[in-house]
């Protein structure tokens, strides 16, 4: 996992360290991974790939950004096909474009353009996030974070959980500063004052710990706009902002042009400030640490290499309750409507 860089402003400047964003992107404790994909796909062919020819890539294992999109270990559809998980959940933030998931407990869904799909996968799940390429005569750009946040021992091997977060559902905050400029934070969890009451989170996560302060926001700021980013609650509380688009921010009195991963105080509030002539965005996670020991290996995370050993023979024996789909890469149909089918649900949850 990279490490980010000293802050030359010293340990009591707002900002602690900084590192240029890369593929992956650092992350703290509580969090174990965060990924942003941002994936200019061209329009789709009757199989929902990409209509054109996937020549010069290695089908399978290609992220390449050849033509500014990459297949990932899909074959014919864009995507992620069935695997497995353990000890960890997944939260996956989706900007634009959609995703189609099954997993190994029966739930599907189609989801996409600012819904949030949260697995906590427990003791063990299999499941496949495909990217279904729905529009024949235009692009079909795809954006999308997704975000590992580790689960506490006790709570390792749980029984899996699958939820949506409807777009419709999310708490925002629309601020205006003294000049009119908004700024709009979408709350996926943790509390932030003026927003509507934060969706609960599965009931086994971390987030759902009263002290955890665990909290996932994006924030967008207007050219011009100011905002100030409240403190955390908790003393323990670590905090990184991901400035990944627009062209200026200003953080207290640091200055940034480029896109970076930025530890920043969290016992203390701190004034954002778009300095540029676009919109600029941000990706906040923080959290009270876990502080166990972490190990991994591939999709498993566990306390202790013995138990990764474990995970692996399970999942050799069991396949976490097996496959009930027919593909490993299972795609929803051709319309473009969002749904969730939870395990065991009779109908479909639609958006309100």
């Amino acid at each position: 996992m990279p490490t980010a860089t000293a802050s030359p402003q010293g340990a009591n400047a707002p900002v602690l360290s900084s590192q240029p964003l890369g593929p992956l992107w650092p992350t703290l404790d509580p969090f174990l991974f965060c990924a942003h994909h941002d994936d200019a796909y061209p329009p789709g062919n009757a199989e929902r790939g990409p209509a054109v020819s996937l020549e010069g890539r290695q089908i399978g294992s290609d992220f390449s950004r050849k033509d500014g999109w990459s297949m990932y270990h899909g074959d014919v559809v864009p995507g992620f096909p069935g695997h497995p998980h353990r000890g960890f959940e997944t939260v996956t933030l989706v900007r634009k474009g959609l995703i189609d998931h099954a997993d190994s407990l029966g739930a599907a869904a189609r989801f996409g353009g600012g819904d949030v799909q949260w697995v906590t996968a427990g003791k063990g799940i299999q499941h496949s996030e495909m990217f279904p390429l729905l529009d024949s005569t235009a692009p079909n750009p795809l954006e999308l974070f997704q975000i590992w946040l580790n689960l506490p021992a006790k709570n390792k091997m749980v029984a899996p959980h699958f939820t949506m977060l409807w777009n419709e559902r999310i708490p925002r905050l629309v601020h205006r500063d003294e000049a009119g400029r908004a700024t709009t934070v979408t709350v996926v969890a943790g509390a932030l004052p003026g927003a509507d009451a934060p969706l609960p989170p599965p009931p086994e996560s971390w987030a759902s710990a009263p002290d955890s302060d665990v909290a996932i926001w994006t924030l967008k700021l207007e050219p011009g706009a100011r905002w100030l980013l409240p403190a955390a609650r908790g003393a323990q509380t670590r905090r990184m902002l991901y400035f990944f688009a627009g062209q200026q921010l200003r953080l207290g009195g640091t200055r940034l042009g480029d896109h970076a991963a930025l530890e920043v105080l969290a016992r203390q509030d701190l004034w954002l400030e778009n300095t540029g002539s676009d919109v600029a965005e941000c990706l906040l996670l923080q959290g009270r640490p876990i502080g166990e020991p972490v190990a991994q290996y591939g999709p498993f995370v566990m306390n202790t290499q013995q138990e990764i050993m474990q995970a692996m023979q399970d999942y050799r024996r069991t396949q976490f309750g097996g496959w009930p789909w027919k593909e490993s890469d299972p795609v929803h149909g051709s319309q473009a409507r969002r749904f969730a089918r939870y395990p065991g649900a009779a109908q479909d949850e639609v958006p309100a």
